[in-house]
Formats: structure tokens, sequence, C-alpha cells
């Protein structure tokens, strides 16, 4: 059956449902992902919340979706676009068809559609709100989103308790990827993992040795009546931002974001090491990046640039223990170059213990 893609551009592109039609028009901004790989993870990412995902890699779901690489316990995504979409898996680890899957949640997946046009518009135009539906005449008014915060959409309502190492990492849920909790616990970590919107004497009642702000979805400045807490936070622990931690880490201390055209978002964008000097690939998934002119009298020196763009990929701080990085180290499916940031906010914490222990 035919489906059809209505841009707010005014565009519609024709295409096939691979699942069952919707019973309603699906809205969600779209956007695109340039991995070859790593769909499932990509799915169950809390960051693409409300997003209708366009796979720019031509056949998606030729190995499955297994039991072991969800990034959270359900998908997030709106709906799901490719050009061909594998019925028929290939793998010993696979599970599922991506159709049954996403069948499963009540995703619709049309293929059978021009994605290369559509992500053409998309890299011209910009990240816009979208309808997925099944006749090809749409009123353009209809093609409106309402902003609203997406973090309390994903973050966990409670506490929950990983790993039992001997470092404390207290970690801020607005959205964050099991990936990121794994990569603590085999550094022999215990992970607390708290929901948003926990205050900080809550926090400081756990006794953490250093804090992480995950990543998650929307627009940072949605969270900007939680900065104080934030901000409390970074002074008075070690902490770690990632992607939207990142910006929130930024907005805290008095920087600024703003939104990019289109976005990064895949498992091959270049960045630079500009302390060691290391070019990296990294996987990234992000429509905000802080405003360098924004850093003036902050107190933070750039230590990341991506090298398409230039833009900001991560901070330091000259006084705060404050490392933040747009990218995602933990990088699940891939790659892994930048998995030593995990390492060195792991040694910002003993530094910062060794300090206090010889204060005592």
């Amino acid at each position: 059956m035919e489906g059809y893609l209505h841009l707010e551009s005014g565009q519609c592109f024709e295409g096939e449902w691979l699942s069952e039609p919707p019973k309603e028009n699906i809205k969600g901004e779209i956007v695109f992902f340039t991995g070859m790989t790593g769909y499932q993870e990509v799915l169950t990412d809390p960051s693409y919340k409300d997003q209708i995902i366009v796979f720019t890699y031509p056949l998606i779901g030729n190995y499955g979706i297994n039991e072991s690489d969800f990034e959270s316990k359900k998908p997030h995504v709106a709906g799901v676009i490719v050009y061909e979409g594998s019925s028929h898996p290939s793998h010993y680890q696979s599970a599922y068809t991506l159709k049954d899957y996403l069948t499963k949640w009540n995703i619709p997946l049309m293929g059978h559609i021009d994605t290369r046009a559509i992500v053409k518009k998309i890299r011209s135009v910009g990240t816009m709100p979208a309808i997925m539906a099944s006749h090809p005449e749409m009123d353009q008014n209809d093609i409106v989103l309402l902003k609203d915060e997406k973090v309390y959409k994903v973050s966990s309502t409670k506490t929950e308790i990983y790993g039992n190492g001997d470092t404390h990492i207290v970690l801020f849920d607005f959205g964050s990827k099991k990936s990121i909790v794994d990569s603590l616990v085999k550094r022999d970590c215990l992970v607390t993992s708290v929901p948003y919107n926990t205050s900080f004497e809550d926090v400081a009642a756990l006794k953490p040795d250093g804090i992480l702000l995950s990543n998650g979805p929307g627009d940072p400045k949605e969270l900007s009546h939680y900065l104080p807490t934030i901000k409390k936070v970074i002074e008075k622990y070690p902490t770690f931002g990632i992607c939207l931690g990142h910006q929130l880490a930024a907005l805290a201390i008095g920087a600024n974001t703003k939104k990019l055209s289109f976005g990064h978002r895949g498992a091959n964008h270049p960045i630079a090491d500009l302390q060691t000097g290391a070019v990296m690939m990294s996987s990234q998934n992000h429509s905000y990046v802080v405003d360098e002119v924004s850093l003036i009298g902050t107190g933070f020196k750039k230590r990341y640039v991506n090298l398409h763009d230039q833009s900001i990929e991560g901070l330091m701080h000259e006084s705060l223990k404050l490392h933040t990085v747009q990218f995602h180290p933990e990088a699940h499916p891939g790659p892994a170059d930048t998995n030593y940031v995990f390492d060195e906010f792991l040694m910002m914490i003993s530094e910062e213990k060794g300090r206090v222990i010889a204060y005592a």
C-alpha cells in the first residue's frame, strides 16, 4: 500500500508501507542517520524521541534485531524511512526482523522511497516537521510541531543502581543510553542513575565521587529551569557531560547553545583532540551545539572540534573539574576511538579524591 511523506517545506515523497499503515498520521521532526550499521541502537536511543529517522544506507534490517544491543527498553523514534527494508535477516543473533520489531511497538516503517532526495532536501533546508500518511494530499497547516520538553518522556522515574565498583558515579538520566552505564561499570564503577530532576540535596546525600550528565532529546534550553541545580552539582563534584549533558553544562556555566541546520547523526564524524593533536572518528546524534562566541568569560576552553564544520565537540574548564563531549564516547556499535575519555573522567575523579585525602 502506498505511503507518503509530507515535509513542512511543501514536498511530498511517495513510498510503500512495509508495516501496517498507521491508523493516524505520524508527526515528527525529520532527521537522517548516515551510519551503515547500528540501526538497532539508533531506534532505541532516547535522544531520537519523537523524530522520524531516514536511514541513508540503502539496505536496513539485513542483520535483524537481536536481544543484546538495545540502548533502552523500547524504541523512541516516531517513524522509520528506508530505501529497502530486509525481511530476511541473516545473522546468528537475530531474533526479530526490523518490521516485526517496529510492529510490536506500533512504529510505522516506510520503504521504496527516494531517501537520497529526502536527505538532499533536509541538507538544503534543514531538519523540519514532517508527516507520514497514507494519502497524497495534505494541508500544510497540519505539518506543525508544538515545542515540548522531551526529557521527561524518556528519563527514568526512579533511582537505579548498577555495578559494585569502588568509584561511585551519580548519572543524571536525561535519556541515557545503556552503553554509557556499561562503559562505567566495566571500569569498576558503582553507578547510581537518578531522574533528571533530582535535587542537589538528594544527589549530595548519595555521596558521589563524580557526576555524569547524560545524553537526551530536544533543545537544551527547554531545561533552563534546571540549570541552577546543574551549576551547583558542577561546582561541587568532578563532572562529565555527554551530548545533551555537554550542552547543559555549558549553559549552566554561562555559555550559549544554537541549533544546527541538519545536525550530526552517524558513526563517521571526524573530530580533532586539540590537546593531543589526534584525529578520530566519532559517533554522534544531536541538533544543537555550544556557540563558540559565547565561551568568552566562562572559563571554558575548546578540547575537541568537528573537522567538517569546526563546531565545538568538547570542552574543559580552567578552574572547575568539568569535562564535556558533544560526541558519544560509548559509541555502540562504534567506532571506539574516543572510549578513552571515560578513563580521563575517572582520572579526574581519582586526582580530586587524592586532594581531599591530602587535605583531611
